[in-house]
């Protein structure tokens, strides 16, 4: 079986919402009855935005690998580093994602969430994990001094002019930072930064600090988009699982490759062909280096499978050969579907 089965069960492809089309009330419209989602934000009755709705972020790799470029990786410490390889060398089968437990700070880098706004409080609902929803207080509270450590940790808000600024700490370093496996301490204290900009967008900014597995903060930023005329879908990850039992086995398969193949798939590859979801998230070039006998895209480490095939976080990465041997191009399949980039000359 290939590993895509197994990535399948870490990735799960959610089906959107069962209200298709339903019209949501309090929706600017353009006269063609289309949601008009660069009106202007909403007020609460306070003058400040209102960020209630239901938001997805729009198409980013920072879910998959929050360091893109392997010359900002120095940012981890050698310790949680050596963390990160291994769970990498192990196919990332303690993902607690993949066992149907939560994730943590990186939660709000993807998937679909309901935000439910009153003056002293926001509410997060999660579509990605039946039952998980945070709170983030905005009545004047200090964050907890000696927490008791959580899957979401404790939050607190305030207000910046229009942004509301969100502090969280708490959180049990059960979690991981990302998908790839760069791990977090209990020390972890995240920063997030919110501002709607008109109705359909808010400007988001998370940042995370934690002195004892990163050397300074890393600050990631993208835009938050409105989800008009759609609801979320009831997402229970255990039911009918089957999956991570075989997990083990799939570990114990890696290869190791001599550095003369590796080496000759560096290069930079464009997207041509393929599923755009792909490329709105992966980015439309891909960066392929070979350091130290181990294979990275962009920032990733990828585990080979093949001379060619390659475990990626989430899919797989192929490379294809023309009959001189020179590469040609490079295939990335997903639980999207596949995305085709070819290597510039």
């Amino acid at each position: 079986m290939r590993h895509l089965g197994i990535v399948a069960a870490l990735f799960p492809v959610l089906i959107r919402a069962q209200w298709f089309e339903v019209r949501n009330p309090g929706i600017p419209r353009t006269p063609a009855g289309r949601p008009d989602l660069t009106a202007a934000a909403p007020k609460m009755p306070n003058g400040k935005p209102d960020l209630s709705g239901l938001w997805r972020p729009e198409p980013n790799p920072y879910r998959l690998n929050l360091i893109q470029n392997l010359r900002d990786e120095s940012i981890v410490k050698p310790q949680a580093e050596t963390v990160f390889l291994k769970r990498v060398a192990d196919f990332r089968r303690d993902d607690p994602v993949a066992h149907c437990l939560p994730g943590g700070p990186s939660d709000m880098l993807s998937g679909m969430y309901r935000i439910m706004q009153a003056p002293e409080m926001l509410g997060v609902l999660y579509e990605g994990g039946a039952g998980r929803y945070r709170q983030i207080f905005l009545d004047g509270r200090t964050l907890p001094k000696d927490p008791n450590p959580t899957w979401s940790g404790y939050s607190i808000g305030r207000w910046e002019d229009d942004t509301i600024v969100v502090e969280s700490t708490g959180f049990n370093d059960r979690t991981w930072l990302d998908r790839a496996g760069h791990p977090h301490s209990e020390s972890l204290r995240v920063t997030e930064r919110f501002r709607r900009v008109d109705f359909g967008h808010v400007r988001y900014q998370i940042t995370y600090d934690d002195p004892e597995t990163l050397t300074k903060p890393l600050t990631v930023a993208l835009t938050l988009d409105y989800a008009p005329d759609t609801e979320m879908l009831e997402t229970v990850c255990n039911e009918g699982e089957t999956d991570t039992a075989r997990l083990h086995a799939i570990a114990e398969a890696r290869l190791t490759l001599n550095p003369d193949i590796l080496a000759k798939y560096s290069g930079t590859y464009t997207f041509r062909e393929g599923s755009t979801a792909i490329a709105g998230f992966m980015g439309p070039t891909q960066t392929v280096i070979a350091v130290n006998g181990q294979l990275y895209l962009n920032a990733l480490p990828l585990i080979p499978q093949s001379e060619t095939r390659f475990d990626s976080t989430g899919g797989d990465a192929e490379f294809f050969l023309d009959k001189t041997g020179s590469v040609t191009h490079l295939v990335l399949t997903l639980t999207e579907g596949q995305a085709r980039y070819d290597r510039k000359p």
